[in-house]
């Protein structure tokens, strides 16, 4: 078990942004105090040989000059508020509209462009963790309250990547935050797209998005009968090839959000054998395929352009338009109540 810490770069306002390597039980992540962003995770194959499984830019002015969202802490709400607007309790909320018509991933400059404070230290298992702190002020990207948050990773005694979230607000407001890693278990050095990838989502409820620009519908649909319906494991082939090129959908669970995490994604990559479990207490999660990486245009961290769905998400979260459908999953969060969600990316190998 080890935490260390090294200089990341300086941002163009001068301030300093710090770069701490997690590394245990044969499990190696990288995360910088801009953004919360998971820059890197090593995992290892079948044989042992390990890479590094997720996407990102090689440095940080390639960050700070723009990137769709790599590894980063997202919010204050994750995905679309639909018209980038919301009522609550009786009061009209305007939002940037940063994916117009609607707003996208908490704003403008959302928590992945924010600096957090980390606190390194270990659980009482002797695990390493980072815990990234941040305040949001009343009124910040037109949300109302102060919000304190909480992101806290941890790499566990059984291979896997926990990602604890608390915050606390002093107005209603809404709060739906996830992080926004890309994986490729591959490698990110692999340059190749997730066709090879088998998948299972175990929610039988999605809610659609209603155009090309990702307008979420207000209603709920079942999955099955669909090209969504990955309640049984299958490769992501025919889904993301042409002409479908499918972005993928927000995932209800039947029980909606729990105390503790339960299992709710299986990956598996056959040519590596590389398993990644994913389990969450959320409500949902938002499948991304990585439809639109080539529009970026950006280079990774081992020099060659990231391509269409090249690698794929799995966002953790209640769901994003859900303060304007409340029926659907309520995500505000009131003064008095605290926020916690807890989601683990498990790792193995067959």
């Amino acid at each position: 078990m080890s935490i260390t810490t090294l200089p990341f770069g300086t941002l163009s306002d001068g301030r300093a942004i710090e770069q701490y390597t997690l590394s245990h039980a044969g499990l190696l992540c990288r995360i910088i105090t801009y953004g919360g962003i998971i820059t890197e995770l090593h995992v290892p194959d079948r044989e042992g040989k390990v890479n590094d499984i997720v996407l990102g830019c090689p440095s940080l002015a390639a960050y700070e000059a723009g990137h769709p969202y790599f590894g980063a802490i997202t919010g204050r709400v994750a995905g679309r508020i639909n018209r980038g607007r919301f009522e609550l309790d009786g009061v009209t909320y305007p939002l940037p509209l940063s994916q117009p018509p609607n707003h996208l991933h908490g704003g403008i400059t959302g928590f992945d462009k924010r600096v957090w404070q980390a606190s390194p230290g270990k659980t009482s298992e002797g695990e390493p963790s980072l815990r990234m702190s941040y305040h949001s002020p009343d009124g910040e990207e037109g949300y109302p309250g102060n919000l304190d948050i909480s992101v806290t990773y941890t790499l566990t005694n059984n291979a896997s990547l926990k990602i604890d979230y608390e915050a606390v607000t002093d107005a209603p407001t809404p709060f739906n935050p996830t992080n926004h890693s890309y994986f490729n278990l591959a490698g990110e050095e692999a340059d190749q797209t997730i066709a090879d990838h088998h998948i299972q989502i175990l929610a039988d409820r999605m809610v659609l998005m209603a155009d090309d620009i990702g307008t979420l519908e207000e209603k709920v649909s079942p999955v099955e009968g669909t090209i969504h319906d990955f309640r049984q494991s299958r490769s992501l082939a025919e889904f993301i090839a042409p002409p479908l090129h499918t972005h993928g959908e927000n995932y209800l669970f039947e029980e909606g959000k729990v105390s503790e995490p339960r299992l709710c994604a299986i990956v598996k990559h056959p040519a590596s054998g590389r398993i990644m479990t994913v389990s969450t207490s959320e409500s949902g999660v938002q499948l991304y395929t990585g439809k639109f990486l080539a529009e970026s245009e950006l280079t990774g961290k081992s020099g060659h352009a990231y391509r269409q769905h090249g690698a794929l998400c799995l966002e953790c979260q209640g769901m994003p338009n859900g303060v304007n459908t409340p029926e659907i999953d309520d995500i505000v969060l009131r003064p008095g109540s605290t926020y916690h969600q807890t989601t683990v990316y498990s790792f193995s190998t067959e």
